[in-house]
């Protein structure tokens, strides 16, 4: 396990310098999502490869820390990825839908909340893609990851 991270608050220079952590667009899911984050029932995230090649990002990779971002801005947590997978999206297993904490039971209950997402018009204009959408071979990043530190 690593170690517990202490830091002074949500301005403690080391916060700061971390990468952000956006879940979802501001907003009501990005406030539920950091809720779930919070208490911790939210360990897992799945994002789209096609949307960290449109940002020109580097997949994240375990160790890494990352300052949650709440949807004033705020960082508001900081978590560390424990485990990365890249998969075509029909390879997504019920025990990450589950760690995702959005309440899902079912993975396909947990695609369709996610593909709602992800053929949203926010998702598509973040993508500059209008026409993109998903299908059982779209690869996708399931990300795992802890609470580091709660910074409220």
């Amino acid at each position: 396990m690593s170690e517990q991270h202490s830091y002074t608050g949500p301005d403690d220079p080391r916060v700061v310098a971390l990468p952000p952590a956006e879940f979802a667009f501001p907003g009501p899911l990005r406030d539920q999502l950091v809720a779930a984050i919070l208490d911790g029932a939210k360990t897992s995230t799945t994002g789209l490869v096609a949307d960290y090649d449109h940002e020109g990002e580097p997949l994240p990779l375990p160790g890494e820390l990352s300052a949650v971002l709440d949807s004033d801005g705020r960082r508001v947590a900081v978590i560390e990825t424990t485990d990365v997978r890249v998969v075509p999206l029909a390879e997504v297993d019920l025990q990450h839908a589950l760690d995702e904490g959005e309440g899902c039971t079912s993975v396909a209950e947990w695609r369709a909340v996610h593909e709602r997402f992800w053929r949203s018009p926010e998702m598509l204009d973040a993508l500059d893609d209008p026409g993109f959408t998903v299908d059982d071979s779209t690869p996708v990043v399931l990300q795992s990851f802890r609470l580091a530190a709660d910074l409220r």
